[in-house]
């Protein structure tokens, strides 16, 4: 990318970044929007009602980055559990890990799950393990499909939510089937649970009794509880030991990471209670941008899933993301009324085909169906 197309990119960036920050009406707000000098200033504020402020910091893992994950076994009552610096190398340290230990390298996931998507061939360029796809469906499997699958594997990885999907989740009775039909393949499970934390409305269930299902799972603390950075493998202590070894191996065996994990605890007490309450009022919003763009005259509109089965979900529209990236940002600016963020080219379906994610938390609970269905109306007025 040249220099005057970098500069382009910037302004537009800065001039999203402004309109959300200005808008008085917004469905979720995310620290990273924030200038860095008034997020320094937050954590310095908030971090006392965590942690013990005259405490020495941490230096390797020790101090408040231990009490991470101490109190992240105790949420999911899991026996130990170990801070990475990335959701992505904990994902692929648990992976390597099972492989060894199962004396089987393949890994059957989805083919949009994260390690596939998202990581850069990761899995087989660094930890040289192979993968198999038990479905291309944008759902979870079956466990008819993973006990179809033609070949062994080691390890059933099952991401919660399927994000790439919708943010979708099976049911507890399907969960409960696949998992059996993985073990009845001698295979251990590991779950993707980067947004495990407001899964449990859809389940029926809490933490531990979803993360008890698996052998090993993996959090993220930066998307749904808004911290800085950061996640937690948990598992068997035998399991999480020989982790920390590969996380050093990996470059993970940070020096000092006191501010990610001073905010991973402000997460879970702050943002962790409340996610139900985000799980249940996204469903009020999905159902009225769907009544929204019903009525706007739009050829074609799509809320997936419908209900929404975590507080996000995804909005398709049949128009090319710059138009709809221009009418979101002029909404903003116009009437300080966020209700898109940034939108993205379908990647199935004809060309034209663009779709977003919406995620509702703290300040989309004011809204009403009334306010949804306004701002669709303000939206769409926009997009000619």
């Amino acid at each position: 990318m040249g220099d005057t197309e970098e500069t382009e990119e910037q302004r537009r960036r800065h001039r999203r970044l402004s309109a959300w920050r200005r808008s008085e009406r917004i469905l979720s707000r995310s620290s990273a929007d924030r200038p860095l000098a008034e997020r320094l200033a937050s954590l310095a504020a908030d971090a006392g009602t965590v942690h013990a402020p005259d405490e020495w910091t941490d230096t390797y893992g020790n101090g408040v980055v231990a009490e991470v994950e101490r109190r992240t076994a105790d949420l999911l009552d899991m026996e130990a559990a170990a801070f990475f610096p990335t959701g992505t190398m904990a994902q692929q340290v648990a992976l390597r890990c099972w492989a060894g230990r199962t004396g089987n390298p393949v890994v059957a996931l989805h083919p949009l799950a994260h390690p596939e998507v998202h990581e850069g061939g990761a899995l087989s360029v660094v930890s040289g393990l192979r993968t198999v796809h038990p479905t291309s469906e944008p759902r979870l499997p079956t466990a008819e499909e993973v006990r179809d699958v033609p070949e062994p594997f080691g390890t059933l990885m099952l991401e919660l939510p399927l994000r790439d999907a919708g943010f979708t989740l099976p049911s507890w009775e399907e969960l409960e089937a696949v998992v059996a039909a993985a073990r009845d393949r001698d295979a251990v499970v590991h779950l993707d649970g980067a947004r495990l934390w407001e899964c449990g409305p859809h389940l029926g269930r809490g933490l531990p009794e979803i993360a008890a299902l698996a052998d090993s799972v993996y959090v993220s603390f930066y998307k749904s509880l808004d911290g800085l950075s950061g996640a937690v493998l948990a598992g068997p202590g035998a399991l999480v030991e020989e982790a920390r070894t590969w996380r050093h191996r990996y470059g993970g065996q940070v020096f000092q990471q006191f501010p990610a994990a001073l905010s991973a605890l402000l997460g879970m007490e702050r943002e962790l209670p409340r996610l139900p309450s985000y799980v249940a009022h996204a469903k009020l919003v999905a159902g009225a941008l769907a009544e929204g763009f019903a009525g706007s005259g739009v050829p074609w509109s799509r809320v997936h899933p419908e209900p929404p089965h975590t507080h996000q979900f995804q909005v398709w529209l049949p128009y090319g993301t710059d138009v709809l990236d221009e009418a979101s940002v002029r909404q903003a600016e116009e009437t300080g009324v966020t209700l898109f963020r940034r939108w993205f080219p379908a990647p199935v379906g004809p060309p034209g085909l663009s779709y977003t994610e919406v995620t509702v938390a703290a300040p989309g609970l004011e809204w009403t169906a009334g306010d949804v269905r306004d701002a669709v109306a303000g939206f769409v007025e926009r997009l000619g």
